[in-house]
């Protein structure tokens, strides 16, 4: 395992050890978050633990099946005691950019609604300005691509259609919409590019999830950095 892993699998561990007995717990997706879902499992079978977890996405959904851990969802549980997800990007203020697995429209409803959300990475994910060699993902409905598409490039942005690797045409999120990768290079004022954006018409939500994140366990090749939101 290359320290990279080793560090994400390190911060997952660490992500966990919030999570208590009768907890509601938001379950993010992507590998840095898989480790957490084998910890879930293992401290439910070791400590008798009882949660419920609400899955951001099919993948999510299915590692929660496959190690044991009960699923609920929203409409049952409203607010989540906590939510756990991993990032593509993270300044020093704890904004984020998310979405690399097309799951960023589900992932920032659970993050939104749970009363404490937790980040897990390595640090290669930090920097010192969003968007620098990272492009934001946007979900867009598709009947309203091609406008979008126009109007992010007013906005100086490059929109890339992000397309399947394994099939034709462009990849299809668990909501029927398209991903849209935007280059927007380093961004000086995220919250209000994420006002933009959310404002064109057919834009249903962005990457951008800023002062959202309460926690991030952030691995590195000898420790765990814990950050807190001031």
């Amino acid at each position: 395992m290359s320290w990279k892993e080793e560090a994400k699998r390190k911060a997952a561990l660490e992500a966990v050890k919030h999570v208590k007995d009768g907890f509601i717990v938001g379950l993010g997706s992507g590998s840095t978050v898989a480790y957490a879902f084998q910890e879930i499992d293992k401290r439910i079978r070791n400590e008798s633990l009882q949660i419920y977890g609400v899955p951001t996405s099919y993948q999510a959904f299915m590692l929660a099946t496959k190690y044991g851990i009960p699923i609920t969802t929203l409409d049952e549980h409203p607010k989540p005691d906590l939510a756990i997800d991993g990032a593509d990007q993270i300044d020093k203020k704890l904004n984020l950019i998310k979405g690399a697995g097309g799951a960023l429209l589900r992932e920032k409803i659970v993050a939104a609604a749970a009363k404490q959300f937790i980040i897990v990475a390595n640090e290669s994910k930090m920097t010192d300005s969003l968007g620098k060699n990272q492009r934001v993902p946007i979900e867009v409905l598709p009947f309203a691509f091609a406008t979008v598409m126009s109007k992010i490039r007013e906005t100086e942005g490059k929109p890339f259609l992000r397309e399947g690797t394994d099939k034709v045409g462009p990849v299809i999120t668990d909501n029927g919409n398209f991903i849209v990768d935007v280059d927007f290079g380093p961004i000086k004022n995220p919250r209000e590019l994420d006002y933009k954006l959310k404002s064109v018409p057919g834009i249903i939500e962005t990457g951008l999830f800023i002062e959202m994140v309460d926690i991030a366990y952030i691995g590195t090749p000898t420790t765990i950095e814990i950050l807190k939101r001031k």
